[in-house]
């Protein structure tokens, strides 16, 4: 929110600024004295010193007190609202605002912080009116960038980013605004526009961490991991404490196969943020990878309590249940990730898998068919390549089903490099969701009665979208992303 500020000092000692604030507390005390209390200007310097120094009660009595004397002023209506606003009153906040609006209808200070106000109230219909009412009374980034948030609460990215795409055009120099249209281009895929408007931000602020952490993570998507983990040891020294940055430097260390360097450093994400889900998938991932399946079932299983919607994490639980030679369980998990991944055929596939050892030739063909109507569909759908083991997978689970003949996939693609690009549903794909593409292929790989090979395919990529910086909103949009979810 917009807020009056005393005016800004050059840097001095804290002992010399103490003494400073002593000295004008004493000068506003001596005025009150001679003035009975009643001098207005007085009260309003005290309050704001009170706000500064963090006792907003006793700033919201004294901005009150200037409002009883001068009623007719709508700064001090500002900010009592104010006040209210910095103690959570945000109902009270707004009624105060739209008074203050009543004697000034043209304040676009008023407009935007009762905008911010109703984001906070979950009024994102009235917060759009007020913010939009600011824009056309005075143009501020502060004002688009909440009102980019609102769309990002929503989970409309396309139309933040068509508000971050006027805000860049107000303020091309803006790293914030640049990064977040970066970021938002990098949740959606499209990775020359993202890597343009970040490389923009680079160029205006070489330091400026968000946008280092998320043009490493694109170099990262891509398989350059040595070049990502050089601009993540830059981020390391800004934000040495940053889950996102501890998960992607993680993924990396898998990509290159160094599985207890990932370990540590997931693990140091996940005691940074114990509740992201996605550092405990990737745990789990690592964890599978390294054949720990127990490890594996405990990271997966804390990975669904915070998101229980996802069905690859019960595929991948149902991959280590396999493993630990807990079979009900197992298909329970399969039956539940069919049940919510309506997409991606490698849910199917792996279950069809499990459902073939097991002998039960009927239900894996069901599988088996289902898997061929999502291939159809992403192939109609979408330009999406699908992994060659996967298709290798498919080929001889056909072969042994006798149904060969009616596979549907296309051509197994040849560039290793581009085996990061899965079939995950026609959207990014979920951080870290090759590797369990690649590892779910083995789920049933305890059992070993397919034809030989047809269980054993390893993790080979890194993660196909790792985290990224989430807009520095209260409540955290769609992740941004995310976050790149980085979060």
């Amino acid at each position: 929110m917009a807020e009056e500020k005393l005016p800004s000092k050059t840097q001095v000692p804290a002992s010399a600024e103490s003494q400073k604030a002593r000295q004008k507390k004493a000068v506003i005390k001596e005025q009150l004295q001679e003035t009975q209390g009643l001098c207005e200007y007085a009260i309003y310097v005290q309050a704001l010193i009170f706000r500064l120094e963090g006792n907003i009660q006793e700033s919201l009595e004294l901005f009150q007190t200037c409002a009883i004397l001068s009623p007719q002023c709508a700064d001090n209506l500002k900010q009592v609202a104010r006040s209210l606003f910095l103690l959570g009153k945000h109902k009270a906040a707004t009624e105060v605002y739209n008074e203050a609006a009543k004697l000034n209808q043209k304040d676009w200070e008023i407009c935007h912080n009762l905008g911010v106000c109703y984001i906070y109230l979950k009024q994102f219909n009235k917060a759009q009116d007020h913010l939009h009412s600011a824009l056309q009374l005075n143009r501020h980034d502060l004002t688009y960038i909440m009102l980019g948030k609102i769309h990002l609460l929503e989970g409309d990215l396309h139309k933040a980013i068509e508000i971050y795409k006027k805000a860049v055009e107000f303020s091309p120099e803006n790293t914030e605004l640049l990064t977040t249209l970066g970021l938002l281009y990098l949740q959606l895929g499209v990775y020359q526009k993202a890597f343009e408007h970040l490389g923009n931000a680079l160029t205006y602020d070489p330091t400026n961490y968000k946008a280092i952490l998320a043009a490493g993570s694109m170099m990262q998507t891509h398989g350059d991991f040595d070049v990502a983990l050089t601009k993540y040891r830059v981020v390391a020294c800004a934000v040495p404490e940053s889950p996102p940055l501890w998960n992607n430097i993680g993924m990396c260390f898998f990509g290159k196969k160094k599985y207890v360097a990932a370990i540590s450093c997931l693990k140091r994400a996940n005691y940074l943020a114990p509740f992201d889900w996605k550092i405990l998938y990737n745990l789990g991932l690592v964890h599978l990878t390294m054949q720990q399946y127990a490890s594996a079932f405990h990271f997966l299983s804390a990975a669904i309590n915070f998101q229980p919607k996802l069905g690859e994490l019960y595929m991948l639980l149902a991959v280590a249940l396999t493993n630990l030679e807990d079979i009900e369980n197992a298909k329970r998990a399969y039956a539940e990730a069919v049940r919510l991944d309506k997409c991606n055929p490698l849910v199917n596939l792996n279950y069809a898998v499990l459902l073939y050892n097991l002998g039960e030739k009927r239900g894996a063909l069901t599988q088996y068919q289902e898997m061929e109507k999502k291939v159809n569909f992403l192939k109609d759908h979408s330009s999406l390549e699908f992994d060659s083991e996967m298709v290798e997978m498919a080929q001889k689970l056909g072969a042994a089903l006798q149904v060969g003949e009616a596979l549907v996939w296309t051509k197994p693609v040849k560039d290793p490099k581009s085996k990061h690009r899965t079939t995950s549903a026609g959207k990014p794909a979920t951080l870290g969701s090759n590797q369990a593409l690649g590892q779910a292929m083995s789920s049933a790989a305890a059992f070993r009665k397919l034809p030989s090979g047809a269980a054993g395919a390893q993790l080979q990529k890194p993660p196909s979208l790792p985290l990224e910086p989430e807009p520095t909103v209260e409540a955290s949009p769609a992740e941004a992303s995310g976050k790149m979810r980085e979060k």
